[in-house]
């Protein structure tokens, strides 16, 4: 069964590698998640593994920009309730630990070769096409990461996707189920409907009931609690002008980066796993018929044990130093265009290597990296006068009764916000850290400029209450349209659902309904035209007796309207399954009792797990 499980393992890494770096990529500006922190201070503990508190917030800062990310304009910072995004991520990291204990426990295990392999192979870190080390290490760090650190990250994720595709793909169905699903899914149905419509213009709601749910309904039609801020805002970006650098600190920048700048050099290899004397051997062998003329690149696909580079002739595409395994860098350093290496041991066995070509780096002209160079060394000195600048603003608006003194030292303008509720609004008004301190006793009641706030890396603010805007009755008047629209749709589709059940009963017993209904013959799952949700219905209705006993079912729709469903006939599927069609079904079967299983698994850790959360 391990077997089973590790080999159902490999296909799944293409596919998902590129998603991982995606993410990873989408989520910069924090810490690795897992990053040690020097913080004694846990969260929760897994078996004795411990997650430190950490890990936590930076799980819970992940979840948030990826929330962010996904809804885009949408999102609203104030609707997050923080108690359940925490409970959420620390659910996520035990999983997540369980998981990794798991891939351990089976022995999943991923090569740093393998790790190399996927690193090289990412477009994300590629100029051209090619591996590009200045590209991987400025993503990594963009990021927050280390190369160490990253391909620790890596390699937790690719064992977790181990474990989880080894036992997904290890779900299995019968012929027998294959044959039930296919029976079943594709069944067609004969059917009519007949909507009895709800008609809202035919309903006038009389005054006394119109004030009767006013009254009922009270809580309902008040203006919310509002307020109005007055704020100034810090903003990074006003600094650049306001600094010099000189044409010196340009020029040292200037060579100091073209010096980092390393060449690429492009290797192919031969490789016979094992580092006994027979995998020597072999490579041996394989040196012998090189030396005799043969093609390095159809012995690569003829014979090496490399996964990734084989059926690509050995090739690995360009790379720079500190990529590779020091033993195979060395050897690789070594040589000159077009020559291949004698025999060359490391980790992972015997390799030939071939040097296929050096890529000097292009040293791109100081005026054209001026401008970089510029901000670069602008952004030190932005750096320290906007922290300088965010804690004059601090004190200035501790010291003030209001904004205009702050706002005067620093050169800022006080603006003003349109009212919000305590759910937020547009602008900094949808920042949490703004609501929160906006409808905070300090800022609201005993009327106190706020402390800084930053709503970003490059922004602060400091906020006070213009105008508080109390939460009141909404007089009948200013909500009676809203009432009366309320009171017909609701009336309309009571007056619906009782004719349509009316109808259903008369049906039922027998009796001719001389309506217009609408046919539908042989109508599939997810036939168009029809709503999914009277599909449902059709579906779940019991097959008729006999042709001329259909059966009757009623349902309201969400727009109040009373449909009627007769369903005349089933038919079964005639034809005999394809194989293509039998090959489809199977594989959609057995991936679902997959996920069925590593979702039992998952169950069963936590059941047998210690978990302890503080």
């Amino acid at each position: 069964m391990l077997q089973n499980i590790r080999d159902n393992s490999q296909g799944w890494i293409a596919k998902t590698i590129i998603g991982v770096i995606v993410v990873l990529l989408a989520l910069t500006g924090f810490d690795a998640i897992f990053n040690s922190a020097g913080n004694d201070n846990s969260a929760a503990e897994v078996n004795g593994e411990k997650i430190s508190r950490y890990d936590l917030d930076q799980a819970v800062n992940m979840q948030r920009r990826q929330l962010a990310q996904q809804l885009g304009g949408d999102f609203d910072a104030s609707l997050l309730d923080d108690k359940l995004l925490r409970d959420a991520a620390l659910s996520s990291l035990v999983e997540r630990t369980l998981l990794l204990q798991g891939a351990q426990k089976n022995g999943f295990d991923f090569s740093s070769q393998a790790l190399d392999q996927l690193i090289l192979q990412t477009p994300e870190f590629q100029v051209d096409g090619v591996f590009n080390a200045a590209r991987f290490d400025q993503v990594i760090q963009q990021m927050g990461y280390s190369r160490l650190q990253f391909r620790d990250l890596l390699k937790q994720e690719m064992l977790i996707g181990q474990l989880r595709a080894g036992i997904s793909g290890t779900g299995f169905v019968t012929e027998q189920q294959v044959d039930n699903f296919a029976r079943l899914e594709m069944q067609t149905r004969d059917f009519s409907s007949l909507i009895v419509p709800a008609d809202s213009s035919a309903v006038t709601p009389a005054d006394d009931e119109i004030r009767k749910f006013y009254d009922a309904n009270a809580e309902r039609f008040r203006s919310p609690e509002q307020v109005v801020l007055e704020y100034v805002e810090l903003n990074k970006e006003a600094f650049f002008d306001q600094v010099e650098v000189s044409d010196e600190a340009l020029q040292e920048l200037y060579q100091k980066q073209i010096a980092n700048l390393s060449e690429q050099r492009r290797a192919a290899h031969i490789l016979i796993e094992g580092n006994d004397p027979k995998a020597k051997s072999t490579l041996e062998d394989i040196s012998k018929r090189l030396q005799a003329g043969e093609d390095f690149a159809a012995l690569a696909k003829e014979f090496s044990q490399d996964p990734g580079s084989a059926s690509e002739g050995g090739d690995l595409g360009f790379a720079g130093r500190d990529v590779y395994d020091p033993a195979f860098e060395e050897a690789l350093y070594a040589l000159q265009e077009g020559q291949v290496s004698a025999p060359v041991q490391t980790e992972f066995g015997w390799h030939l290597i071939k040097l296929l070509g050096v890529q000097s780096p292009e040293i791109p002209s100081f005026d054209s990296m001026k401008p970089e160079l510029v901000r670069e060394l602008k952004a030190q000195q932005v750096e320290q006068r906007f922290v300088e600048a965010s804690k004059q603003l601090e004190d200035s608006a501790f010291e003030a009764s209001d904004l205009a003194q702050p706002a005067q030292e620093l050169g800022l303008t006080v603006q003003t916000t349109p009212a919000f509720p305590r759910e937020g609004g547009e602008g900094i008004a949808a920042n949490r850290q703004v609501i929160q301190a906006a409808f905070s006793d300090e800022v609201l009641v005993d009327g106190a400029n706020s402390s800084v706030i930053e709503l970003d890396p490059n922004t602060t603010v400091v906020v006070r209450v213009k105008q508080h805007l109390e939460a009141k009755a909404l007089e009948l008047d200013q909500v009676r349209d809203a009432i009366v629209q309320q009171l017909q749709r609701s009336k309309a589709a009571e007056k619906a659902r009782s004719e349509g059940e009316e109808l259903l009963t008369k049906l039922r017993d027998g009796q001719v309904v001389e309506r217009q209904w609408q046919v539908v013959e042989a109508a599939t799952r997810n036939q168009e035209g029809v709503q999914p949700a009277v599909l449902q219905a059709v579906f779940r209705m019991p097959k008729p007796a006999a042709k001329d006993q259909p059966t009757y079912a009623g349902m309201s729709l969400a727009n109040g309207d009373f449909v009627l469903l007769r369903l005349n006939g089933v038919n079964e599927p005639e034809q005999a399954l394809s194989d293509a069609e039998r090959d489809n079904y199977r594989r959609f079967l057995a991936s679902r009792a997959g996920q069925q299983d590593f979702a039992a698994y998952r169950q069963k850790l936590q059941e047998q797990a210690e978990i302890e959360r503080y």
